[in-house]
């Protein structure tokens, strides 16, 4: 999956190099992106949308919901096993494999790329201000109507509750990481990340470890932060991925509750 304000094109590459080693691969664009924009500022209006009227879910969760559907469509064809399913995105993308994956049991294998974080930890630590920077004006938005003169916790706060319920509570990392055990899972950051700081993810690491451990899989779950490397996804990360994918779906077995 690919990250904010790009598209599948932009992982064509990517696909491809897959392909050419056997894999089906799959770009979808998510919601407001792509070839599902009907302007050039879809997204941002989509989002905006979201704040004031509440009946939508364009930050991470619709797209979810069409993975969901994705997953349902591969396993009724003939040419791909439903038991050896990955998943893997970049950014925002990287967000969309994580729930996916913690929302659907058929992506058997996730590699996240610079989207894990904890958005409780960035609200209470006053770390949040990069991920709000990667889509501003919907925080503007807020800001306005809610009478402050400028963005704070507050403000981020109300917009995560309004456009995407449960993402700083019940559906933040500590909870939805550990869910995925016992299915492989691999997360790979950057050491310098301002979207994802690593003193938030202390506690999920913990606790998603633990869950591995608990279902007798803890080689299934692994955590790397590249040294030196802020909001940027590198060569090293898409060996890794690409290394992941071929250990669990093409030389080993795959487990799935």
């Amino acid at each position: 999956m690919h990250g904010t304000n790009t598209n599948k094109e932009w992982l064509r590459p990517w696909l491809e190099a897959y392909a050419s080693r056997g894999y089906v691969a799959i770009g979808l664009d998510s919601r407001y992106h792509g070839e599902r924009a009907h302007s050039k500022t879809a997204y941002r209006d989509a989002l905006i949308s979201s704040w004031k009227n509440g009946d939508t879910m364009p930050f991470i969760f619709d797209t979810v919901w069409d993975l969901i559907k994705l997953a349902e469509y591969l396993t009724q064809r003939e040419d791909i096993d439903p038991q050896r399913i990955g998943i893997t995105g970049i950014s925002l993308g990287g967000m969309h494999a994580w729930f996916a994956a913690a929302a659907d049991t058929r992506y058997s294998v996730t590699v996240p790329l610079i989207g894990v974080q904890s958005f409780r930890w960035a609200i209470e630590n006053d770390e949040w201000e990069a991920r709000v920077n990667s889509i501003k004006p919907l925080f503007e938005e807020a800001r306005i109507d809610m009478g402050k003169s400028e963005i704070d916790k507050e403000v981020v706060e109300k917009v995560w509750n309004r456009i995407a319920p449960g993402l700083a509570s019940q559906f933040d990392s500590p909870y939805s990481l550990p869910v995925t055990a016992p299915r492989p899972l691999y997360l790979l950051n950057g050491a310098k990340d301002p979207r994802c700081p690593l003193g938030g993810l202390v506690v999920p690491l913990e606790k998603a470890q633990k869950a591995y451990e608990k279902t007798a899989s803890p080689g299934n779950f692994k955590f790397v932060a590249e040294d030196g490397v802020g909001h940027e996804v590198t060569s090293f990360m898409i060996k890794e991925t690409s290394d992941w994918f071929d250990k669990f779906l093409k030389q080993g077995s795959v487990t799935s509750y």
